[in-house]
């Protein structure tokens, strides 16, 4: 379905220019604002911060799609199911099949806009193997891949800011750019009428600190995930999901709040940890520990016989090229559980680390094939992979869940292009694109389609949202301006209540630290394993940080760049926030992808082939549902917590349940495997030697 073109529609009845707004600058926010411009809809980008400083550009490993450019037979079907496969079965079928099969022109498109894609030999945009995969698919430019991306959409997106609206009767609107960008505004809630139907955003600018309450026809948010609420994780500082989080308090549905990603190869110190891109262990990057557990030696001084590769040695099919979630459990089961990986050599004790190792394969890289890595790795003191092996451990980096949304899957079992439901959120009007929603990954997301799901959802995401735009009854610039007073005055008063500081006595709390104690919760309770006692735990903390925070106190009383303050303002939609994630965790007891159950190490199709679904209860806490009903254009829509699992129907893992039962580390001396050569070196099998993935589980 072709997108519906604004055409008369232009202009409200009284005469304003009627926009839409996308909230975020990252890949799906850009892409999704380029294909509304594409269409003659008129778009507001507000954003925290420049494009070139969004999230995305963290995205290294590459862009997964079908070219087969090294001739091993792949297929979009076979990327389709290594997706639902490592998703363990727990995204839309007929959405990730449809992202597949789009996936080469996607690619082509970024070439095109002038991504450098590292090439063949022949001109072909070059493919890495990236774990979880099959095949060598994803395109890749060096280890920068998302910056590259972020680059040309920001590019091509600037065109659009210098032509002018052109109203039904071809005449140029001065001073109305088909694009205009606001940056350094964060949304704090959004305009809703009577009918709950979301018609604009109520902002605050970042360094004035005024609120604002806009109209807009229809409003997208493409904000990223909150996996910066886990303590020691690798997301952006600024990746808290505030703009979810007021979503959520205003009613909008979250899905698979539990499902967490951890990486995990980051380094970790300056107090944060930073991810090393998929793409070392792609090039050939091994992962190994010292197979005498009190061995305090250099890492370059233990023999290749005295290292164990346990990746390796645990799944020698896929080796270092098993999939996030495996490879998280099990260096978290040998550090953590077994107390071994790498011993500090003055203490004698596990620093929780294992060796990333890349130094065997410095003379075949392609100069630039991981600058990238490098350039990090080496700036952040943890040193050069390719001259020494560097410390990593698990990391929070993703989140898999967050606002639910729809779609409209058609007679040929494909979502219909152009359905104002598609990535509608529970909130008419609202709609939801990128890492913010919960559909294209399932419990596990594959390296390489991070980038790929958020160009393919904002396509249908726009287009959805120019249909939406044009089947309005009224736009939402006729309606009476006390709705957005009403709502910019609420906002307003929350953030005056945050500076006036606690009501009561007790002893005042910086939101800083507040927001600490939130963070360490949240990894205590929900990090790589969770066990009964962890979410236990964290749920008491969360309760008590919901009371604690009414002693929130913020010191700096500055008019201006009053980042204290607006942090106070939102740790009440933070600690809901919390409590869904680990409410969710409580509720699905299996183990599934990102999402493991120490005392449910396995999974259950029959309970669990569904999404979590919940809405905030009036008091703060989460009501989990069984369906979501809402409105869309009129009608009402009902759609179940079911997966859709039409196209091939549940698919096992590659690999089975990880070590359920025996140890991670190094086996005793008379039951270790001879030394695997060629194979182990590329941190993968060869492709003769390389079973189908679903023999795997036999």
């Amino acid at each position: 379905m072709s997108l519906a073109s604004p055409g008369p529609a232009l202009r409200s009845e009284g005469g304003k220019l009627r926009r839409v707004a996308v909230v975020g600058a990252g890949v799906a926010g850009m892409a999704t604002a380029l294909e509304l411009a594409r269409a003659r809809v008129p778009v507001d980008v507000l954003s925290l911060l420049p494009a070139k400083r969004a999230p995305s550009v963290a995205s290294r490993g590459g862009v997964n799609a079908a070219l087969d450019v090294n001739g091993e037979g792949d297929s979009p079907r076979q990327h389709f199911e290594d997706t639902i496969r490592v998703g363990e079965s727990l995204a839309h079928q007929p959405l990730v099949s449809a992202m597949c099969e789009a996936a080469p022109d996607i690619v082509h498109l970024l070439d095109r806009m002038g991504v450098p894609f590292h090439r063949t030999g022949e001109g072909r945009p070059a493919a890495r193997r990236l774990p979880g995969s099959s095949h060598a698919r994803a395109a890749f430019a060096g280890a920068t891949t998302g910056h590259a991306a972020v680059s040309a959409l920001d590019q091509q997106l600037r065109r659009f800011e210098g032509e002018p609206c052109v109203d039904a009767r071809g005449v140029e609107i001065p001073g109305e750019p088909l694009v205009r960008r606001l940056e350094h505004v964060e949304l704090v809630g959004l305009v809703q009428d009577d009918a709950g139907v979301c018609v604009g955003v109520v902002t605050q600018d970042l360094r004035a600190m005024t609120v604002k309450a806009t109209p807009y026809d229809a409003v997208v948010l493409a904000t990223g995930g909150f996996a910066g609420l886990f303590a020691g994780g690798a997301a952006s500082a600024l990746s808290l999901g505030t703009a979810a989080a007021a979503a959520y308090r205003q009613g909008a549905v979250f899905a698979n709040a539990e499902l967490i990603e951890h990486h995990p190869t980051a380094t970790h110190g300056h107090g944060r940890a930073t991810i090393v891109s998929s793409a070392a262990r792609a090039e050939g990057g091994r992962l190994w520990v010292p197979r005498d557990p009190k061995d305090l030696r250099a890492p370059r001084d233990i023999p290749e016989r005295e290292r164990d590769y346990f990746l390796e040695r645990l799944y020698p099919s896929f080796g270092n090229l098993v999939a996030h979630d495996v490879a998280a459990r099990a260096i978290h089961r040998l550090c953590v559980r077994e107390g071994g990986g790498v011993r500090d050599p003055r203490s004698g004790e596990s620093e929780r680390a294992v060796y990333l190792d890349l130094v065997h394969r410095a003379a075949r890289l392609e100069p630039g094939q991981l600058r990238g890595v490098v350039d990090v790795t080496t700036r952040l003191g943890a040193g050069d992979p390719l001259a020494g092996p560097v410390k990593v451990f698990p990391a929070a980096s993703a989140t898999l869940g967050g606002l639910w949304v729809d779609f409209e899957k058609g007679e040929a079992g494909r979502p219909v292009r152009g359905s104002p439901r598609n990535h509608a959120t529970s909130v008419p009007g609202l709609y939801a694109v990128g890492e913010v929603e919960h559909q294209y990954h399932g419990a596990q997301r594959l390296p390489g389609n991070a980038l790929l799901a958020s160009i393919f959802g904002a396509s249908l995401c726009a287009q959805a949202v120019a249909s939406y735009r044009g089947a309005m009854a009224r736009s939402a610039y006729d309606l009476p301006r006390s709705i957005f007073e009403k709502s910019e005055k609420q906002r307003a008063d929350e953030y005056a209540a945050a500076l006036a500081g606690p009501k009561g006595g007790g002893e005042p709390l910086s939101p800083y630290a507040l927001l600490d104690e939130l963070r360490a919760a949240l990894a205590d309770g929900c990090g790589v394993e969770r066990d009964d006692d962890g979410l236990a735990r964290a749920e008491a903390k969360l309760a008590e940080l919901d009371e604690r925070r009414a002693a929130v106190e913020v010191t700096d009383s500055s008019s201006r760049s009053n980042q204290a303050a607006a942090l106070a303002r939102a740790l009440p939609d933070l600690i809901d926030l919390g409590r869904l994630v680990v409410a969710c965790a409580k509720r699905r007891d299996e183990s599934r992808g990102a999402h493991a159950r120490a005392s449910h190490d396995a999974r259950d199709d029959g309970r669990h082939l569904a999404a979590t679904l919940a809405r905030r209860a009036p008091d703060g806490t989460p009501r989990f549902l069984d369906a979501v009903e809402y409105t869309c254009v009129g009608a009402t829509v009902h759609v179940s917590a079911a997966i859709d699992t039409s196209v091939v129907g549940p698919l096992a893992r590659e690999v089975p349940r990880p070590h359920g039962s025996g140890r991670v580390s190094a086996p005793p001396a008379k039951d270790r495997e001879p030394k695997r050569p060629a194979r182990a070196e590329r941190g993968g099998a060869d492709k003769k030697d390389r079973p189908a993935p679903e023999d795997e589980e036999a």
